[in-house]
């Protein structure tokens, strides 16, 4: 039986410069991802992930980077059918290493496309050098779609 959530495809997280990632749907974990009734992945590599409706929104990856400030950046769109997302704040989440904490950035979706971004700090002081990053609405319950992730940016905060 084939397995219900898309595991990131580790070749999709691509440096592109100096301190400066972008991941593709593809080579992000996507709950319920493989499941066609849920998520729709182009098969293009670099192609978009659209929801197709999920009532757990939980896409998350990570990459390894070396110290410094970073931007975690959501590429995403809602299509003009979406549903769902009135009043369910999205968030936004990283932190540096799996025991890392957490830090948050809470948006509310609309028709515009949208960058939705939180920052992190690596230190000299942290153990492990890797983000750990994610797009969540798991808390209101409600079914929604429509929602399209193009990719993720991390990189060093605009100044």
């Amino acid at each position: 039986m084939k397995k219900p959530h898309h595991i990131a495809e580790p070749n999709l997280a691509n440096k592109i410069a100096d301190n400066k990632w972008e991941i593709w749907p593809k080579g992000l974990n996507i709950v319920w991802g493989d499941d066609p009734r849920y998520w729709n992945l182009e098969k293009d590599p670099h192609g978009n992930a659209t929801l197709i409706q999920v009532s757990w929104l939980d896409v998350s990856g990570s990459v390894e980077v070396p110290k410094g400030k970073y931007r975690v950046t959501f590429e995403v769109q809602l299509k003009p059918d979406a549903f769902g997302w009135t009043g369910s704040p999205v968030l936004v989440m990283a932190k540096v290493g799996r025991k890392g904490q957490y830090q948050y950035s809470e948006t509310t979706l609309n028709n515009d496309a949208s960058k939705i971004s939180v920052d992190v700090e690596v230190r000299d002081t942290n153990e492990e050098k890797k983000i750990y990053f994610g797009l969540y609405e798991v808390w209101s319950g409600k079914w929604k779609g429509g929602l399209v992730i193009k990719k993720v940016n991390v990189g060093p905060p605009n100044p």
